[in-house]
């Protein structure tokens, strides 16, 4: 039974539900892709995907609109898939747990992935209504933006003829997006030596933090539970042995978890204690840590081993790193240590790195590099991303900003962001391009909190259907 059969915009919302039935997280978008390709077909539209599971679709523009400059109307197909710890969901084959509260849209115990399902449904309900007015319309779903827009920098640009470009991947109503930073992605590897344990093994859980979008909430002071983990090991006494360290499992979402396994000669519940007091604050008031007993092992990451990685992750640059001195609240440069784990030999970690502007993202990408090696790790860069730079005349902008005034009496907010979107890497393939983002409301995303506004959803919809009557 259809659990938001009954909601409106229905042609939305029957699409959004098909799309939570179908696993799609980043890595896994073949099913999603040719459900796009047969839906399309269905429609009797043109389409076609490549290598990387990315979509084009093409509907003609409607009667009195056929030779109207073309649009492209544009959303990635992969979501970010978090869950709780005591949620037993297998996001590579189960749907998404899609439950409705009052006026939002949410997931029992996961991430919903709103962003960026929402966008594709609200695309697929345009290419499906022919009662519309619309000019020509290209369609495009793109993969693996969550991991590092992968599927955009693959895009074949020459099979796309619009220079105005929709971007559906936005998460406040009312807001127009028209540039934002660039970035990429750095992982980094610090060998393991063992030796015989010889002390009590605990294991140390940070949890209780709110977690969020590494690049829309990077300035939230919201605590990265990797990081806090590094400064309390930097805490303890030097007898200690670390055995395992794992926490976060998306280099773009702030961890809100990270356990660790330890071997430690002396008591240190007390240090604890008092870690904790000194990290609850307003803005992570729900910090929690705790600390119990475990079976004894026999290997674990020599002392002085332990104490470099410590070291590292206390020392370490993460957060904001810059604000911008031309756009107030705007910020500049940061960095989210979003995966730590232990492997075979060595400790792994990702890093979301990003910059609106390009030297900046350089220079921190050289720092960590350096960090890097002096620990006698590894390090490696992948992902990169151009910035979306700001289009003095934009007339696709001039457009939504006036129709935006007539819907709802009040102009909108145009701003940059520091949130990655796809546009940067878009318009680089497109010369020319002039492109605008918007979406509805959303909270919580990137997290198990995640929840979408049915009426935010709603007026977006009309509000995309009136420009599109305008271009």
């Amino acid at each position: 039974m259809k659990i938001l059969g009954n909601i409106k915009p229905q042609n939305v919302m029957k699409y959004f539900e098909d799309i939570c039935a179908i696993p799609h997280g980043s890595g896994n978008t073949l099913k999603i892709s040719e459900y796009c390709i047969k839906t399309a077909k269905d429609l009797g539209l043109y389409a076609e995907k490549d290598g990387m599971n990315n979509v084009i679709i093409k509907k003609s523009g409607s009667t009195g609109f056929e030779n109207h400059p073309t649009v492209i109307l544009q959303a990635h197909l992969d979501m970010v898939c978090e869950k709780t710890p005591e949620c037993e969901i297998d996001f590579e084959k189960d749907s998404i747990p899609v439950t409705v509260d009052g006026d939002f849209i949410t997931a029992d115990g996961t991430t919903l992935g709103g962003d960026d399902g929402i966008g594709v449904a609200m695309i697929f309900a345009v290419l499906e209504d022919n009662t519309l007015p619309h000019p020509p319309i290209e369609a495009v779903f793109t993969n693996d933006e969550e991991t590092g827009m992968f599927g955009a920098d693959a895009l074949d640009g020459t099979k796309l003829s619009g220079r105005k470009l929709i971007n559906i991947d936005s998460e406040s109503e009312g807001i127009l997006t028209v540039s934002c930073a660039g970035g990429a992605r750095c992982e980094i590897r610090i060998p393991t030596k063992k030796t015989d344990i010889l002390f009590p093994c605990y294991e140390i859980i940070i949890e209780g933090l709110s977690g969020g979008h590494s690049g829309v909430e990077i300035d939230k002071g919201i605590h990265n539970s990797n990081i806090l983990m590094g400064k309390l090991l930097k805490e303890l006494p030097d007898d200690y042995n670390i055995i395992s360290l794992n926490g976060g499992s998306k280099d773009n979402a702030i961890p809100a978890r990270t356990l660790c396994e330890i071997s430690v000669k002396e008591d240190i519940s007390a240090i604890i204690t008092n870690f904790k007091e000194e990290n609850t604050n307003k803005e992570n008031p729900n910090l929690k840590i705790s600390i119990k007993e475990i079976a004894p092992v026999k290997k674990g990451i020599t002392k002085d081993n332990s104490k470099k990685i410590a070291e590292f992750l206390s020392s370490v640059p993460n957060g904001v790193q810059k604000m911008s001195e031309d756009i107030e609240g705007l910020v500049q440069t940061s960095l989210n240590l979003g995966i730590l784990s232990t492997k075979e030999d060595e400790i792994f970690m990702s890093f979301s790195v990003r910059s609106s502007v390009n030297e900046e993202k350089t220079e921190l990408l050289s720092r960590l590099k350096t960090f890097a090696l002096d620990v006698g790790g590894s390090y490696g860069e992948s992902g990169h991303y151009p910035a979306w730079e700001y289009r003095k005349n934009s007339p696709l902008r001039d457009v939504m900003v006036n129709e935006f005034e007539k819907m709802y009496q009040k102009k909108p907010i145009v701003e940059a962001i520091h949130a990655g979107l796809e546009c940067g890497i878009l318009s680089e393939k497109l010369p020319g391009l002039d492109a605008v983002s918007f979406g509805p409301d959303m909270e919580g995303v990137h997290t198990p909190a995640e929840k979408l506004s049915i009426s935010s959803v709603e007026r977006c919809y009309r509000y995309l259907c009136e420009v599109l009557k305008n271009l």
